[in-house]
Parts: C-alpha cells; structure tokens; sequence
C-alpha cells in the first residue's frame, strides 16, 4: 500500500516537475495523472494494490477541498468584487461545455451507427 501511494505522489512530482521546467500552462498534478495514465496503458491494467490506495484517497476527498473552500472565504471580498466577470465565466464556461459534450455525442453516434 505505501508502495503504490508513493508511486502515486512520484508521478505527482513528476508532473509538477515537467510543468516547472517547461513552464507549461498545465498544472502539475494533471500532467502526473497523464504520466499515471500512460504508465497503466502500458501495463495494460491498473494492479489491484494501487486500485485499493487510490480507492483509500477517494474516500478522503472531501477532507482535501476543506484547504481551497477555507481559501475562498478569506477572499470573499474580493470574490464579491469579481462577482460579474466570475459569473459570465461560469455561464459562458458551462454552455460551452454542454455544447462541446452535444457535438462530441452526435459525431460518436454517427460514427457508431456507420461503424
């Protein structure tokens, strides 16, 4: 188990570390879960051990958003400040999302029923 939460916490690191060297517009962890990803098509499968450490992690999620929602109430203000421009970008970030999905959908139909 600890095993496979290190090996969890290195491909971490080694997106954090791509992304600083690079400079890349991608954060760290993203880039780990891309390196993770790549390693298990490799394998061809995810090993049960690293299954039931990232189950472990998933039961805990909500204790690892307790930092970020403590962050947003001591900036409230200036949340309240932003409060239109936060907004629109919401708005605007989720219809755009559900149109990507829409299209995304149609195109994967089509190409099954040809297929």
């Amino acid at each position: 188990m600890i095993g496979h939460l290190t090996l969890i916490l290195t491909c971490q690191l080694i997106g954090e570390v791509i992304t600083g060297l690079l400079a890349l517009p991608v954060p760290g962890p993203v880039l780990g879960m891309v390196v993770m990803f790549v390693g298990l098509l490799v394998r061809g499968g995810v090993p049960d051990g690293l299954g039931q450490a990232a189950d472990g992690l998933l039961k805990a999620m909500s204790l690892l958003f307790v930092p970020a929602g403590t962050g947003v109430m001591l900036h409230f203000q200036l949340l309240g400040q932003a409060l239109l421009p936060l907004g629109a970008a919401l708005v605007v970030s989720t219809l755009a999302t559900i149109a990507v999905t829409a299209l995304l959908m149609l195109w994967l139909g089509k190409e099954q029923a040809d297929g």
